[in-house]
């Protein structure tokens, strides 16, 4: 698990691409970790973490990435991208990771790839008809 902290402020989704593509090009490890994630908290700090593949379904990055900010304080994430290794570039969460994202951070936008370039949304957009629990501050009725 990595947990690569930057207290620059201020910068747009690029520095979390960078970030991500940074980590995934450095570390990267045949099919066991392919992607790489990097989110942003509201105070400003990167944090970083990989993937782990396993036939039985290992964590996706972006779920290593939570786990990382809650180890080093970071618990206002605000922003997220995956980026995959062999320069497949930004990849959108699956399913489980966005309904997880969803129900952890309601607000957190999301980096994805549309056809005019990378475009950060909130994740509500990519979980259309989610179930929120009433703990997020949302009614499901």
């Amino acid at each position: 698990m990595t947990a690569d902290l930057d207290h620059d402020l201020d910068h747009g989704p690029a520095e979390l691409v960078d970030a991500a593509t940074r980590l995934v090009v450095a570390h990267a490890k045949g099919d066991d970790h392919t992607v790489a994630c990097a989110a942003r908290d509201r105070d400003g700090r990167i944090v970083t973490g990989m993937n782990v593949y396993h036939f039985t379904g290992g964590p996706c990055a972006e779920l290593v990435t939570i786990g990382a900010a809650a180890a080093v304080g970071a618990y206002d994430l605000v922003t997220v991208v995956a980026v995959a290794s062999d320069g497949r570039g930004v990849l959108p969460p699956c399913g489980r990771c966005r309904q997880v994202l969803l129900d952890y951070f309601p607000r957190i936008e999301v980096v994805v790839r549309t056809e005019n370039g990378l475009r950060a949304v909130p994740v509500r957009e990519l979980l259309p008809y989610a179930y929120e629990a009433a703990e997020n501050g949302t009614d499901p009725t």
